[in-house]
């Protein structure tokens, strides 16, 4: 082998070697570190300051009100779910028909800050008329809360307004 040949594998190792240690580094850095957590005021502060603009340039009057969702049926549909414990304790999040996923990855409409929480920990929805929460096959579950017992759900289950679930730590009810 020419000496040329032999250096080129040096460095090329050299390189693979790093590229090896800066990947461990960069694994650590996110143990130690958990997931960052984006506040959800900022970005609705920004979303606020952005509509007016957006309007003038959509040719539409600044003090355009919003429409709101109307209720369905008896008006008791299940509108936000809240926080009660903790580490978000007094968040509030509104829920979306088509599904709110709870769990720790930057993803999820509701990234818990809970060691004992999955990645995507779980999902509640609506299909017609009625809510369900399920499951994702998280590795401490998903459990019902009522009368002070705790009821591991196991497939996917109706819930309605009033409903207490808690993932790891948190603990959150469904209110309309």
């Amino acid at each position: 082998m020419s000496e040329l040949t032999v250096t080129v594998l040096r460095l090329g190792l050299l390189a693979a070697l790093w590229f090896f240690v800066f990947s461990i580094v960069t694994v650590l850095r996110s143990d130690l570190y958990g997931t960052r957590i984006v506040t959800r005021r900022e970005a609705r502060r920004d979303a606020r300051r952005a509509r007016p603009a957006a309007r003038a340039a959509a040719g539409q009057p600044a003090a355009a009100a919003p429409q709101r969702r109307q209720r369905r049926g008896n008006g008791r549909t299940i509108a936000y779910l809240a926080v009660t414990a903790g580490p978000l304790n007094g968040t509030t999040l509104p829920l979306r028909d088509q599904g709110t996923l709870i769990g720790r990855n930057p993803e999820c409409a509701l990234v818990l800050d809970d060691d004992y929480a999955s990645g995507r920990h779980a999902k509640i929805y609506r299909e017609g008329e009625q809510w369900f929460v399920e499951d994702l096959g998280s590795t401490n579950g998903t459990f019902l809360v009522s009368n002070g017992t705790q009821q591991r759900l196991t497939a996917v289950t109706p819930v309605g307004p009033g409903t207490t679930l808690r993932f790891g730590k948190t603990v959150v009810e469904l209110r309309s």
